[in-house]
């Protein structure tokens, strides 16, 4: 029985068209501040506002989705987002843009909770894993359309506000088509702190802790950094298109890596990937903008379903709702603190800064996660690094894992596993 249900794929339609929106407000709030002459701590403000919003809209999704249904949850959140967008046209002040993107952020979360919440619920373990793949390449997708509109279409808040609203109202209409199933009431709630408490959930909660400063500071300071760099709106709409189309690229081969390899080695590869790109975006060439944004966008966007996916598989169907909102939960928390302390930290010193401490928090996930096994104090997860490093010829070193059953062996310049058991997956 294929996954990918009528109900599903007209869920997938509405979230796409919703991401088109999400992506042009995020790209063009920033910079209509600027323009506004408002200051980078004053942008940060506005970016943490809408991801407030987020926080508080994840905390109300799963009792919302319990008491109304998918179906209804989904047409409050979508009408929410409406308002807030409207809203902006009538933005004359900061408290102004304070309160609407706080509203879009309740609203935007509230979309997320019930499409991630209604496509874990719709099909087995195997199917859970498909899904989730087709929703973050619709999102990511989306992400690339609304990138390409602002760089193709005019950016004044009264051409782009009207269009917004269009889209959301055209997003609602695929689900007055279906209807998807509504979830029982489990005998023994399920509670978000439950699931933040579990020991098994630390790896991945922290996960989607490190991607959404990652992701917060790129989607809310990035637009600001290209355009006080000299770059055109039209052109920073190629780039961030470029950073999301890398999302989109990285979730296939990605996902076959980590089913292969184990999702902590590639936890743990994304977040080296993103400290190397943030390394190269600030070096002072401009020919590696392209590759290491392509980078960031590959490693950045994979962290959070890799994170999401490795959590899902711990927990029975009663629990998916709740392990979804605490997943959103660290996300949200990530996404306020990142683009706050960057935007601080920017205003104070420098913008090249921002790259400097999204390294430094993926840094710290590296040093802190839990002490790995060693074979003569050598790492076992650098044998990524050292496979490319080694001499072309004779040369040869195989790092073993007791108890675990894991081999790296690395031969004459030549690198690939010699097994390695579903243990600590």
């Amino acid at each position: 029985m294929s996954a990918f249900s009528r109900p599903v794929l007209l869920l997938l339609c509405g979230l796409m068209l919703l991401t088109v929106c999400i992506a042009v407000l995020n790209t063009l709030v920033p910079l209509w501040l600027n323009y506004q002459h408002a200051s980078v701590w004053q942008v940060g403000v506005v970016g943490s506002s809408y991801f407030t919003g987020n926080l508080l809209g994840t905390l109300l999704a799963g009792r919302l989705i319990l008491r109304q249904g998918f179906n209804r949850s989904y047409y409050l959140a979508a009408v929410l987002f409406a308002l807030a967008t409207q809203g902006l046209m009538f933005s004359t002040d900061l408290t102004s843009w304070l309160v609407w993107r706080f509203v879009a952020g309740v609203g935007c979360s509230l979309i997320w909770g019930v499409v991630e919440s209604a496509l874990l619920c719709s099909g087995s373990a195997t199917h859970r894993v498909q899904l989730l793949a087709a929703y973050m390449v619709a999102y990511y997708l989306g992400s690339v359309v609304g990138q390409i509109y602002v760089g193709l279409l005019p950016t004044a808040v009264a051409s782009v506000v009207p269009w917004m609203v269009m889209l959301i109202v055209f997003a609602v209409l695929p689900l007055l088509c279906t209807r998807l199933p509504r979830l029982t009431q489990p005998e023994h709630p399920v509670h978000v702190g439950k699931m933040l408490r579990k020991r098994s959930a630390r790896l991945g909660i922290n996960g989607c802790v490190i991607s959404g400063v990652i992701l917060g500071s790129l989607y809310g300071l990035m637009p600001l950094y290209l355009s006080h760099s000299g770059t055109s709106d039209a052109d920073v709409g190629y780039w961030m298109a470029l950073l999301i189309g890398a999302g989109i690229v990285g979730q296939w081969p990605v996902g076959r890596m980590a089913d292969r390899y184990g999702r902590l080695l590639v936890l743990r590869v994304l977040v080296f990937a993103v400290i190397v790109a943030c390394v190269a975006l600030l070096s002072v060439g401009h020919l590696v903008m392209a590759p290491a944004l392509f980078l960031m966008g590959g490693a950045g966007f994979t962290l959070y379903p890799v994170a999401m996916s490795w959590e899902c598989e711990k927990v029975c169907n009663e629990e998916l709702v709740a392990m979804n909102q605490s997943l959103l939960l660290s996300y949200t928390v990530g996404s306020i603190v990142g683009p706050s302390v960057a935007a601080a930290l920017m205003q104070t010193y420098s913008d090249r800064v921002l790259f400097v401490l999204i390294a430094a928090v993926s840094l710290v996930y590296e040093e802190k996660r839990s002490p790995p096994q060693t074979v003569g104090g050598i790492n076992v997860t650098l044998g990524w690094l050292i496979s490319f490093c080694l001499p072309p010829r004779y040369c040869s070193i195989t790092l073993l894992l007791p108890g675990s059953g894991a081999a790296w062996r690395c031969e004459s310049g030549k690198r690939y596993w010699l097994g390695l058991t579903r243990q600590g997956r």
